[in-house]
């Protein structure tokens, strides 16, 4: 029994912590009991639109205990080269972002943050591959903190909503 729970947390991403815009460390675990959409965002991508529809999500679900945890990453095309306050800043008035976001970091390679080596791993992408494609790769995660979906960043928000629904009734 100690053994399978223990399996059961390393599967978690109430495991890992991370840093907020502003600098400061956040533990996931913060999020246990709720439904968590993670995103890795960008500013200048052809799918930065995507902003407003992930807070339409946000603000219809988040009295539901559904939260949107946005990562900017520049990893590619070098489509997010703002600091963390600029960031921000963009996401706020072009988009009133209400849902929080997290300092930039890198979603591939060798520096990947943890999370993201964990949710890849988890989730893997198109024929296996664990690295992320571009910006807007999205991971649905249960209120046990499991990824239980990857989407493409084609797959819209609104397009994910029934699937966010069937998970917050449960």
């Amino acid at each position: 029994l100690q053994i399978k729970t223990l399996i059961v947390a390393t599967r978690s991403i109430f495991n890992f912590s991370c840093k907020d815009v502003n600098g400061k460390k956040i533990n996931l675990s913060n999020y246990s009991g709720k439904v968590i959409l993670i995103v890795n965002t960008a500013s200048k991508c052809g799918f930065t639109p995507q902003y407003k529809g992930l807070q339409e999500l946000y603000k219809n679900y988040s009295n539901q205990d559904f939260e949107i945890l946005g990562f900017p990453c520049n990893q590619f095309a070098k489509q997010e080269p703002g600091t963390d306050l600029e960031i921000l800043e963009f996401c706020n008035i072009n988009y009133e972002i209400t849902f929080p976001i997290f300092s930039k970091i890198k979603v591939n390679g060798p520096s990947a943050h943890p999370l993201f080596k964990f949710l890849t791993s988890e989730k893997p992408g198109l024929l296996g591959t664990n690295s992320i494609k571009w910006n807007f790769t999205k991971f649905l995660i249960n209120r046990n903190g499991e990824p239980v979906k990857r989407f493409s960043s084609k797959t819209t928000p609104e397009e994910m909503s029934s699937e966010i629904l069937d998970l917050l009734a449960k």
